[in-house]
């Protein structure tokens, strides 16, 4: 078995006064895609954050590619690690070729380039390198962030939220890129809402409720109706529909609306 590329053991973390990782633990390995899966506020950005050194946690043990966080240069973490946040606020506008060749900052400015154009190239926006990313839709700038983090090379690939507001071709193109990463050898974790994505992008899913975990497996494993029930208040279960992971559900009844 590959050597883990991320450990988080054992981590709390709070934001804004609150706890919102209450001892959770997730592992990374190469080659792998990893969901962490939760409903609104279970911690999954908090847990994200906390492991990368983004925010300070109370207590827990992170190892980037098997060294200690805290022994590790901001540079060294940006080269084991690259990061797309589930905010899309960019202040500047900048053409799509620079944001994209911020993911490459240890390289000469001509090679950053010509990375950040191929990263382009892949979520499928040739042709956009010179427009501003503050003249583009949402759902473009969504991939041009995305591009960014492609740029990086990083062993360790983590992305928060980064299907949301995209339409479904791009959601696909998404979780594909990220795949096609870890089967070159990155390890990559990234946040979802849409468990049917999820189960079908993912070889394992980690869910948190209320900032712990509850659940560690393969998709199927993992969203058995009971975690389905306890981390998003549904009744249902996973069924295969012509090979592939469906989710059928349905809130669960609420005893005060019955």
């Amino acid at each position: 078995m590959s050597a883990a590329a991320w450990t988080i053991e054992g981590l709390r973390a709070r934001l804004g006064g609150r706890l919102a990782v209450d001892g959770a633990s997730l592992i990374a390995r190469p080659g792998e895609v990893v969901g962490v899966l939760g409903a609104n506020g279970s911690g999954k950005t908090t847990l994200l954050r906390a492991g990368l050194g983004l925010i300070k946690a109370d207590a827990g043990a992170v190892r980037l590619g098997g060294e200690p966080l805290e022994s590790l240069s901001e540079a060294r973490r940006a080269r084991l690690a690259g990061y797309l946040p589930q905010e899309r606020r960019v202040g500047w506008n900048l053409a799509a070729l620079e944001i994209a060749a911020l993911g490459a900052p240890d390289l000469p400015p001509a090679r950053a380039r010509e990375i950040a154009a191929g990263s382009l190239a892949r979520v499928g926006l040739s042709g956009f390198e010179g427009r501003g990313v503050l003249d583009m839709s949402g759902g473009e700038r969504a991939r041009v962030l995305l591009a960014r983090l492609l740029s990086t090379r990083a062993p360790l690939m983590v992305a928060d939220e980064p299907a949301a507001g995209l339409d479904p071709d791009a959601q696909f193109l998404t979780l594909e890129l990220l795949r096609a990463e870890a089967a070159c050898g990155a390890a990559v974790v990234v946040t979802l809402h849409d468990l049917t994505l999820a189960a079908r992008s993912c070889d394992r899913l980690v869910v948190l409720n209320h900032g712990r975990v509850v659940a560690d497996a393969a998709p199927r494993e993992a969203l058995t109706p009971a975690v389905l029930r306890e981390a998003f208040g549904l009744d249902g279960a996973l069924v295969e529909v012509e090979g592939e992971l469906v989710l059928a559900a349905r809130r669960a009844a609420h005893p005060s609306l019955t």
